[in-house]
């Protein structure tokens, strides 16, 4: 076999790869051997015709296809591995040149080479600093939602309904007298003030008691999903069959016992280093991206739009096992989305965009520091991993492929790139991390 290269725009090569005759015919044989029992030849048993007989009656070519099918991967990847100094970071994309017998197979694969970059500023970028101090009140909510989550839901027989209550009630809707589809429900739960339900009808409940039936008013907004009910004033007779109430426990000393910890002041210190904790690490992120888009907007680099179409394809594939992680296929997805597979990866091209120049950034920078991963590195790291996966550590090595080992080098360097660029960086004006839902 060989290869031939031809560089082309933007990192783009064509390669010519040949292989031998005496290879392609060895493919037509094997080709023959996996058809032979689909092929139907007069006289003869499935499986049992010969090759040459085959080929005269459907064309000296029957098998080529085949054959084509099996020598391009193996004889792709045989000569690209035997060539790394071409970095390819794209599928092939395959043309056919020569398929003749007795003659070498030819085909051409043009394919995106990796990028050179030209690395702009990536020591003592300017970053915005971020105050990380908890506040008073970040832990108060935090301890709130806690004991919110420490609930429980207890029976009330000694009252009537009130505010934050669950009424189980039986219900049905009247328009102009006439019951309408849709408008009753028996045992419904109801959290009263969870404004689940239209208008003001969960606040009318408020004073009735378990056994009381009542008549609850209400007008269905004028944008109401159901045409014929929206803004119509609408009666609701309800009975009232149940009341619980949710039980919050109090921030005392049994509580945070409960919990292991000596005292409420000691419980609330845990509960505010682990605040501080998170938004250290949200903000060391920020801090990231925000210097990373720094040094990439002051370097260069030509990425390969084949490049780049690789990338979303992986992010798709990971979008995939996410949502099947979940219990929806791909398939279900787009149907209750209405988006197509071609979509969904135009969506995720930015993304992959931004993913390649930080990660072409980040080689350079590593490049530029002589920056390694060394075997005490790779320990490291996989005692790290075999902790998570509760393996032994050696039994997770031996389970390793090269390919797998190679990846881990590569991210322990990132990180390490990383570190230098976040331990250079010149903080300026601090600003407040911005509050995630549930803070």
């Amino acid at each position: 076999m060989s290869l031939q290269v031809e560089n082309l725009e933007h990192n783009m090569a064509r390669l010519t790869i040949e292989a031998s005759a005496e290879d392609f015919e060895k493919a037509c044989q094997s080709a023959y051997q996996k058809q032979k029992g689909r092929i139907t030849v007069p006289g003869f048993r499935k499986g049992k015709a010969p090759r040459k007989l085959i080929e005269k009656m459907y064309g000296a070519g029957v098998f080529f296809e085949e054959a084509a099918n099996e020598l391009i991967p193996e004889a792709y990847s045989k000569e690209t591995k035997e060539h790394k100094e071409l970095e390819i970071v794209s599928r092939p994309s395959v043309d056919i040149v020569q398929i003749e017998a007795g003659k070498p197979f030819i085909f051409t694969a043009e394919v995106a080479l990796k990028p050179p970059v030209e690395l702009g500023k990536y020591k003592g970028v300017k970053c915005t600093k971020i105050d990380t101090s908890v506040s008073d009140e970040e832990i108060d909510k935090r301890i709130e939602e806690e004991r919110e989550k420490d609930s429980r839901i207890v029976p009330v027989t000694d009252r009537a309904i009130k505010d934050k209550d669950i009424a189980t009630i039986d219900f049905e809707g009247f328009v102009d007298d006439v019951a309408f589809d849709g408008g009753k429900g028996t045992d419904y739960e109801l959290t009263i003030g969870s404004h689940s339900f239209i208008d003001n009808f969960e606040e009318q409940l408020i004073g009735k008691s378990i056994g009381e039936d009542t008549e609850v008013n209400v007008t269905f907004p004028d944008d109401y999903h159901e045409k014929s009910l929206a803004g119509k004033p609408a009666l609701f007779k309800v009975s009232v069959k149940d009341i619980k109430e949710k039980q919050i426990p109090e921030l005392d000393e049994d509580y945070v016992s409960d919990k292991g910890f000596d005292s409420v002041d000691e419980y609330r210190e845990d509960i505010k280093k682990g605040i501080a904790g998170r938004k250290e690490n949200e903000a060391k992120a920020e801090k990231e991206d925000e210097l990373l888009e720094a040094i990439i907007e002051d370097s260069k680099m030509d990425i390969p739009e084949a490049m780049i179409d690789t990338e979303a394809d992986s992010l798709v594939r990971s979008f995939t096992r996410n949502i099947v992680s979940q219990g929806m296929s791909l398939e279900m997805y787009m149907q209750y989305t209405g988006m197509t597979q071609e979509r969904i990866k135009d969506q995720m091209k930015e993304q992959a965009e931004k993913n390649i120049k930080s990660r072409l950034v980040l080689e350079a920078v590593a490049e530029a520091e002589g920056i390694e991963s060394t075997e005490e590195d790779f320990d490291k790291e996989v005692e790290k991993m075999a902790s998570q996966y509760r393996m032994e550590t050696d039994k997770l090595k031996e389970m390793m492929m090269d390919e797998e080992k190679e990846n881990i080098h590569h991210d322990i360097k990132m990180q390490k790139a990383v570190d230098l660029i976040l331990s250079e960086a010149k903080e300026t004006a601090a600003k407040k991390t911005k509050k995630k839902d549930g803070e």
